[in-house]
């Protein structure tokens, strides 16, 4: 994924190079052109029509490649400060996933064991973890090219075997014990008390 993002960041930085480029020789040859065009026509009255002419394109040439240059430079700047942000997120990310890992194999072992302990079969245990996940009888039809239907039985089983009334308790038996550390939780009464 990382490498197609590169591949599209090089492409377009290409394009933009070649748009700057031609676009630097457009106003360069009417900024030299109309300059060298004053220089060799001598005009000797500075207000006539063709010389003021002249000026304002030369002028507005100007303009147009300092406005120009000062959008390239402050989407450059916008375009680096944003791959920092991206970065920066995609590595805090990647440091919450190692230091869950641990604790995460640790939940997935803990509820294979009590699968094994309701004797699950193994579509049983994959539509009963899908539904831990989140997912619904519709998604995890399509996940697991299952009926809907065969999907809602299985997870009645797995409910009958758990001795569990849905999903909600389903989730509730694994994830009820499940609490933030002391000091976050009594930080979050504290929020809880002051919001009413």
């Amino acid at each position: 994924m990382h490498a197609s993002m590169d591949v599209d960041r090089d492409d377009f930085g290409e394009m933009d190079g070649r748009m700057r480029g031609i676009l630097a020789v457009a106003l360069g040859s009417i900024i030299v052109g109309g300059t060298a065009d004053l220089v060799m026509d001598r005009p000797q009255h500075w207000l006539s029509f063709h010389v003021v002419f002249e000026m304002l394109m030369i002028a507005g040439a100007l303009l147009m490649a300092t406005t120009l240059w000062l959008g390239w430079w402050r989407a450059a700047h916008a375009a680096a400060s944003l791959r920092t942000s991206l970065d920066r997120e995609s590595e805090e990310r990647d440091r919450w996933r190692a230091s869950a890992r641990h604790a995460l194999e640790g939940l997935g072992r803990a509820i294979d064991a009590k699968f094994g302990e309701w004797h699950l079969t193994p579509t049983e245990r994959e539509v009963a973890l899908l539904l831990l996940k989140g997912y619904g009888h519709k998604q995890i039809a399509a996940l697991t090219s299952r009926s809907e239907r065969t999907v809602r039985q299985h997870a009645g089983v797995v409910y009958q075997k758990a001795g569990l009334g849905g999903r909600a308790e389903l989730s509730a038996f694994f994830l009820q014990d499940l609490m933030l550390p002391d000091q976050e939780r009594a930080s979050l009464a504290l929020d809880v008390v002051a919001d009413r």
